[in-house]
């Protein structure tokens, strides 16, 4: 699910987080501040005002996942409640000229309101061009397009609450390290505004939270490929560490081969996002203590409303986040559910019963 947000580069730098340890939150692109997607919802008389207008949705995507699934899903099941008809799901394969063709192709459906995650700045900005000529409703996911206005050219941005998917990793470690110990950091060493507003918000809140815990160890990662090879040289370095921080769960894996391979049951691993094999070791009772994850439906969900809301000439938020959610062995089923909407791997399943 990380590469589905990595792509949308364009914010790096834009998205910020407000200082300030346990205060800290995610604000917008111009500093705006976030409104809960909880509070972007569909009254009866808005369901009712819409439902017979015959409107129409594009949901036009750069690239087809999990991630992507669960967004669609609670976008397509806030429309139906409103009667509105999808007329045009893509998958541009991350590929900005082909969302491009994807975008011209969805207009001649005629839609009145588009959702999607813009690849590229500059190309998307004329892309899009003509669907503002026709008066089509825009809201877009974590990214933006170049030059954009919010009420003049989009609805809204809704995306993940960084800060807290960050902090809560934090809480999550050092609820396992019972509030004291050594921890290793591996953050992502590049320049994307999602990782490294996670990232970020993880080392502040240990440093600002947690006094008896130390960041003893700082690795920086842009291959996930290698993660087991610098996990290995952090751990012959630190032998002693009680916990990691992964950036995401893909390196979080090869960190976890690391500690097999030298026989350590000891060091537990907090990561994000989900993914069949640290979520197997973590309802197995091995080294991760927890996953941190998005709502991904839920993120669906809001930018349909938002639309919707738009469409009916309500003032809409510019900057929309969906909560984060922290992932166990307790509540792992759930907590699948309630970020993709779909069941766990079974094998997950099975292990955790």
């Amino acid at each position: 699910m990380l590469i589905d947000r990595l792509v949308a580069t364009a914010l790096a730098g834009s998205l910020m987080l407000l200082a300030g340890g346990a205060g800290a939150q995610t604000v917008g692109p111009s500093g705006e501040t976030a409104t809960p997607s909880a509070e972007v919802r569909l009254s009866d008389a808005d369901l009712a005002a819409v439902k017979e207008k015959g409107y129409k949705a594009a949901l036009l995507w750069h690239t087809s996942s999990d991630f992507t699934n669960a967004v669609t899903s609670g976008a397509k099941d806030e429309f139906a409640r409103a009667g509105i008809q999808i007329v045009a799901t893509t998958d541009a394969g991350f590929d900005a000229a082909r969302q491009r063709s994807d975008i011209e192709t969805a207009l001649a459906a005629k839609p009145n309101v588009i959702l999607s995650l813009p690849l590229d700045p500059v190309t998307s900005a004329e892309a899009f061009r003509q669907a503002l000529t026709d008066g089509t409703k825009l809201v877009f996911l974590s990214n933006l397009p170049k030059g954009y206005k919010h009420g003049a050219d989009y609805a809204a941005i809704v995306t993940d609450d960084l800060f807290q998917m960050g902090k809560q990793a934090a809480d999550a470690l050092a609820k396992a390290l019972d509030g004291k110990g050594k921890v290793g950091y591996i953050f992502h060493d590049a320049s994307y505004y999602v990782t490294n507003q996670r990232d970020q918000a993880f080392k502040t809140t240990i440093e600002k939270d947690y006094p008896g815990i130390k960041i003893v160890a700082e690795q920086g990662i842009s291959d996930p490929a290698r993660a087991e090879e610098l996990a290995s040289a952090m751990l012959v370095q630190h032998p002693d560490l009680d916990g990691i921080y992964v950036t995401w769960a893909e390196p979080a894996d090869g960190v976890l081969s690391a500690l097999r391979a030298s026989g350590n049951t000891k060091t537990k691993i907090v990561t994000l996002d989900l993914a069949e094999p640290v979520a197997l070791d973590m309802v197995k009772g091995g080294n991760v203590t927890a996953l941190v994850a998005d709502k991904a439906y839920e993120l669906g969900r809001a930018m349909a409303a938002v639309g919707v809301k738009a469409l009916l000439g309500q003032e809409t938020p510019a900057f929309v986040v969906a909560p984060a959610l922290t992932v166990t062995k307790q509540n792992v089923a759930q907590g699948w559910k309630d970020s993709l909407n779909r069941d766990a791997p079974q094998s997950v399943l099975d292990a955790a019963k």
